[in-house]
């Protein structure tokens, strides 16, 4: 890949800009992830099986898994500028079916639809990296992705609060009004493409995350370190409820939710790493974040005895994580901006299937040995983000290509 010329570089996006496209990407990301403290409302009203709730979750997971591959990469090939409208009024709509459906199987589907049309907040992300000027590229991709934490910490929150007072289709209904507004805010801010952009074929982006992985070295390494490092997240946010729920707290659904707005107070912070990206300290972020991403395990550890160091763990990982990601899409993205798209899109498909695999298995190894092997599998996790790091560092390759 070859990087712009001078002639070629944007003039960069205003931090005003960059916090609007950061809150349209949290509510849109957030709609994968309102189901999840809704499982016991929508199967108890769809007639769904308590062995099969697992699938309200996976169906809109898959559906997200697919969107990356087939859709964001679409962000390098058509207008960006109708691609984010277009598919923010597809998701309103899949949400309108959700909440309305009367089955348990057009739930599914409406869900499915939600997950894959969901990803426009990647084409979000894409963009915000094209419009971003070299010099404040990795400080906008801060803004713009801590809004994405931040909406899914905060999803489960706002599912549990509305879903007390409204019922869970509620939550849905209000998702695709939000949608709604976001499709028409960004379709009249956002500006137009640039005309001279390269053109490829879509077979060519569809399988751009075989392609990446195999010639590029940054987007390799980069790649492996989401998928570990949010195996990790998975493990944690994909099990937390369980131990919660149980003796000796019994938290209900709403109360486990508000664990998400202490992971968003560390995200906030985090934002930070990426105007150190800028500066060239990438490197020195990555090392000291995947550190602290792994010894936070440590306090997490202590639950369900106390819940004080469970807070300290969930801020400190959150913040790692977000400070990680950002660096991890400011290296890769600078491997040419001109290929945003195709670049995020396929270094997502580790991140999806990377949460989705540690939700799993930490699920799994809750129910067989309890929290202390869940802690121990997630440090695993974080622990083989840390060492790809490490060894990248000292291979003769990262010499000639820091």
């Amino acid at each position: 890949m070859s990087s712009l010329d001078v002639r070629q570089q944007p003039a960069g996006i205003s931090t005003r800009f960059a916090v609007l496209l950061a809150v349209a990407c949290g509510i849109a990301v957030a709609n994968i992830y309102y189901a999840q403290p809704l499982l016991e409302e929508i199967g108890h009203d769809l007639g769904v099986a308590q062995a099969d709730l697992g699938l309200v979750t996976t169906v809109t997971q898959v559906g997200y898994f697919l969107g990356l591959i087939l859709i964001v990469p679409l962000g390098d090939l058509v207008n960006r500028r109708m691609l984010i409208p277009i598919g923010s009024v597809i998701t309103a709509a899949a949400l309108l079916a959700t909440a309305a459906a009367p089955t348990a199987v057009t739930f599914f589907i409406a869900s499915g639809v939600v997950g894959l049309a969901t990803v426009v907040q990647q084409v979000i992300i894409a963009y915000s990296a094209v419009l971003s000027s070299p010099e404040s590229r990795g400080r906008v991709l801060g803004i713009v992705t801590s809004g994405v934490v931040i909406g899914i910490l905060l999803a489960r929150t706002i599912a549990g609060l509305l879903s007390d007072a409204l019922g869970w289709r509620s939550v849905f209904v209000v998702s695709a009004v939000l949608m709604l507004g976001v499709a028409l805010v960004l379709g009249l801010k956002l500006p137009p493409e640039r005309p001279d952009r390269p053109q490829v074929s879509y077979r060519r982006l569809v399988t751009s995350v075989f392609t990446l992985t195999v010639r590029e070295r940054v987007f390799r390494v980069r790649s492996l370190i989401t998928l570990f490092m949010f195996a990790g997240f998975g493990a944690l946010w994909g099990s937390m409820a369980l131990p919660l729920s149980g003796p000796p707290w019994h938290m209900s659904t709403s109360t486990v939710g508000l664990f998400g707005l202490v992971g968003a107070a560390g995200a906030f912070g985090a934002a930070r790493a990426g105007a150190l990206a800028d500066r060239g300290r990438a490197q020195l972020v990555s090392g000291v974040t995947l550190v602290l991403f792994t010894v936070s395990w440590l306090p997490i550890a202590w639950l369900p005895q106390t819940l004080i160091p469970l807070l300290v763990g969930i801020v400190v990982i959150d913040f790692a994580g977000q400070a990680i990601h950002v660096t991890n899409q400011h290296l890769i993205v600078g491997l040419d901006p001109n290929a945003s798209s195709r670049l995020i899109g396929s270094n997502m498909v580790y991140y999806s299937v990377g949460f989705g695999g540690g939700a799993v298995a930490a699920t799994f190894t809750f129910s067989a040995w309890g929290w202390a092997a869940v802690c121990v599998l997630g440090a695993g996790f974080s622990a083989l983000a840390l060492l790809v790091w490490a060894v990248d560092r000292i291979s003769p390759a990262a010499k000639a290509f820091p």
